[in-house]
Protein backbone atom coordinates (compact mmCIF):
# COMPACT_ATOMS: atom_id res chain seq x y z
CA UNK A 1 0.00 0.00 0.00
CA UNK A 2 1.16 3.00 -1.12
CA UNK A 3 0.69 6.60 1.07
CA UNK A 4 -0.43 9.48 0.12
CA UNK A 5 1.68 12.61 0.55
CA UNK A 6 -0.57 14.85 0.33
CA UNK A 7 -1.13 15.74 3.65
CA UNK A 8 2.63 16.36 4.37
CA UNK A 9 2.48 18.51 1.27
CA UNK A 10 0.27 20.44 3.19
CA UNK A 11 1.34 20.26 6.32
CA UNK A 12 4.72 21.88 4.66
CA UNK A 13 3.01 24.55 3.15
CA UNK A 14 0.86 25.84 5.87
CA UNK A 15 4.48 25.82 8.21
CA UNK A 16 6.29 28.22 5.23
CA UNK A 17 2.78 30.19 5.28
CA UNK A 18 3.26 30.51 9.03
CA UNK A 19 6.45 30.95 8.68
CA UNK A 20 6.43 33.92 6.19
CA UNK A 21 4.18 35.84 8.53
CA UNK A 22 6.95 36.48 11.11
CA UNK A 23 9.18 38.05 8.82
CA UNK A 24 9.61 42.40 9.68
CA UNK A 25 11.36 44.97 8.45
CA UNK A 26 13.91 46.66 10.82
CA UNK A 27 13.60 50.47 12.29
CA UNK A 28 15.67 52.35 10.42
CA UNK A 29 17.97 55.11 11.92
CA UNK A 30 15.13 57.87 10.22
CA UNK A 31 12.54 56.51 13.14
CA UNK A 32 14.27 56.22 16.06
CA UNK A 33 15.80 59.76 15.38
CA UNK A 34 14.10 62.12 18.15
CA UNK A 35 12.29 65.16 16.46
CA UNK A 36 14.55 68.60 16.78
CA UNK A 37 12.52 70.80 19.52
CA UNK A 38 11.20 73.53 18.01
CA UNK A 39 12.66 77.27 19.14
CA UNK A 40 10.91 79.57 20.50
CA UNK A 41 11.46 83.05 19.90
CA UNK A 42 10.58 86.55 22.08
CA UNK A 43 9.80 89.67 20.64
CA UNK A 44 9.98 93.12 23.03
CA UNK A 45 6.56 94.75 23.02
CA UNK A 46 8.16 97.56 25.12
CA UNK A 47 11.30 99.11 25.09
CA UNK A 48 13.52 96.68 26.85
CA UNK A 49 17.13 96.59 26.37
CA UNK A 50 19.23 93.95 24.92
CA UNK A 51 20.31 93.73 28.55
CA UNK A 52 17.17 93.79 29.50
CA UNK A 53 16.19 90.85 27.14
CA UNK A 54 19.24 88.81 28.03
CA UNK A 55 18.50 88.65 31.93
CA UNK A 56 15.05 88.08 30.93
CA UNK A 57 15.44 85.00 29.23
CA UNK A 58 17.93 83.66 31.73
CA UNK A 59 15.73 84.29 34.97
CA UNK A 60 13.00 83.02 32.84
CA UNK A 61 15.00 80.19 31.56
CA UNK A 62 16.12 79.57 35.18
CA UNK A 63 12.38 79.46 36.76
CA UNK A 64 10.92 77.26 33.94
CA UNK A 65 13.27 74.80 35.19
CA UNK A 66 12.79 75.08 38.37
CA UNK A 67 8.92 74.72 37.60
CA UNK A 68 8.83 71.75 35.15
CA UNK A 69 12.47 69.97 37.12
CA UNK A 70 13.60 69.51 33.63
CA UNK A 71 16.80 71.83 31.64
CA UNK A 72 16.40 70.92 28.05
CA UNK A 73 19.99 72.54 27.76
CA UNK A 74 21.52 69.66 29.83
CA UNK A 75 19.63 66.78 28.19
CA UNK A 76 21.96 64.85 25.40
CA UNK A 77 21.54 65.15 21.47
CA UNK A 78 21.80 62.18 19.26
CA UNK A 79 22.03 58.47 19.48
CA UNK A 80 24.06 58.39 22.08
CA UNK A 81 20.91 59.89 24.05
CA UNK A 82 18.83 56.47 23.12
CA UNK A 83 18.23 54.20 26.17
CA UNK A 84 20.50 51.04 25.13
CA UNK A 85 18.73 47.85 25.46
CA UNK A 86 20.54 44.29 26.16
CA UNK A 87 19.69 41.33 23.95
CA UNK A 88 17.58 39.02 25.63
CA UNK A 89 16.68 35.69 24.03
CA UNK A 90 13.35 33.58 23.15
CA UNK A 91 11.14 33.23 25.56
CA UNK A 92 12.36 28.95 27.05
CA UNK A 93 9.28 28.01 27.61
CA UNK A 94 7.40 29.50 24.51
CA UNK A 95 10.13 27.50 22.40
CA UNK A 96 9.88 24.05 24.28
CA UNK A 97 5.67 24.84 23.38
CA UNK A 98 6.28 25.53 20.15
CA UNK A 99 8.69 22.26 19.72
CA UNK A 100 6.38 19.93 21.35
CA UNK A 101 3.16 21.14 19.55
CA UNK A 102 5.24 20.65 16.33
CA UNK A 103 6.48 17.22 17.22
CA UNK A 104 2.54 16.46 17.67
CA UNK A 105 1.96 17.44 14.15
CA UNK A 106 5.12 16.17 12.52
CA UNK A 107 3.93 12.68 14.28
CA UNK A 108 0.23 12.83 13.24
CA UNK A 109 0.93 14.03 9.53
CA UNK A 110 3.48 11.53 8.91
CA UNK A 111 3.41 7.78 8.03
CA UNK A 112 4.37 5.28 10.20
CA UNK A 113 7.36 4.30 9.03
CA UNK A 114 8.54 8.06 8.96
CA UNK A 115 7.08 9.16 12.24
CA UNK A 116 9.79 9.68 14.46
CA UNK A 117 11.92 11.49 11.58
CA UNK A 118 8.78 13.90 10.99
CA UNK A 119 8.32 14.26 15.16
CA UNK A 120 12.25 15.48 14.97
CA UNK A 121 11.54 17.78 12.10
CA UNK A 122 8.29 19.09 13.59
CA UNK A 123 9.97 19.88 16.80
CA UNK A 124 12.63 21.93 14.99
CA UNK A 125 10.48 23.76 13.12
CA UNK A 126 8.37 24.41 15.88
CA UNK A 127 10.82 25.68 18.24
CA UNK A 128 11.81 27.54 15.38
CA UNK A 129 8.79 29.09 14.64
CA UNK A 130 7.58 30.19 18.29
CA UNK A 131 11.19 31.08 19.09
CA UNK A 132 10.32 33.83 15.71
CA UNK A 133 7.21 34.40 17.34
CA UNK A 134 8.87 35.35 20.91
CA UNK A 135 11.52 37.82 19.35
CA UNK A 136 8.71 39.49 17.47
CA UNK A 137 6.76 39.92 20.89
CA UNK A 138 10.15 41.42 22.81
CA UNK A 139 10.58 43.25 19.59
CA UNK A 140 7.15 45.05 20.19
CA UNK A 141 7.39 45.25 23.57
CA UNK A 142 10.71 47.35 23.31
CA UNK A 143 9.03 49.62 20.75
CA UNK A 144 6.09 50.16 22.89
CA UNK A 145 8.74 51.12 25.53
CA UNK A 146 10.35 53.38 23.23
CA UNK A 147 6.76 54.95 22.01
CA UNK A 148 6.05 55.61 25.92
CA UNK A 149 9.84 57.78 26.38
CA UNK A 150 8.91 59.62 23.41
CA UNK A 151 5.43 60.85 24.61
CA UNK A 152 7.35 61.64 28.30
CA UNK A 153 9.96 63.49 26.67
CA UNK A 154 7.39 65.55 24.61
CA UNK A 155 5.15 66.22 27.44
CA UNK A 156 8.29 67.68 29.31
CA UNK A 157 9.13 69.48 26.98
CA UNK A 158 5.64 70.93 25.81
CA UNK A 159 5.90 71.98 29.91
CA UNK A 160 8.66 74.05 29.55
CA UNK A 161 7.95 75.56 27.02
CA UNK A 162 4.45 76.72 28.57
CA UNK A 163 6.17 77.45 31.52
CA UNK A 164 9.08 79.76 29.73
CA UNK A 165 6.23 81.43 27.23
CA UNK A 166 4.12 82.36 30.69
CA UNK A 167 7.24 83.78 32.34
CA UNK A 168 8.50 86.29 29.06
CA UNK A 169 4.64 87.01 28.50
CA UNK A 170 4.19 87.92 32.03
CA UNK A 171 7.40 90.15 31.30
CA UNK A 172 6.15 91.99 28.46
CA UNK A 173 7.36 89.89 25.41
CA UNK A 174 5.27 88.52 22.25
CA UNK A 175 6.32 84.71 22.00
CA UNK A 176 6.34 82.51 19.22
Amino acid sequence: MRWNRKPAGLAAGAALALLAGCSTLPDTPAAQAAPAARALYFYPEGTQTPERQDRDRYECYRWAVRQTGTDPGMQALGPSAQRREAPVGANPDAVAAGAMSGAAIGMVTASPRNAGGAMVLGAIFGGLLASAVSEQQREAHAASARRADEAARQRTEDDFRRAMSACMAGRGYEVR
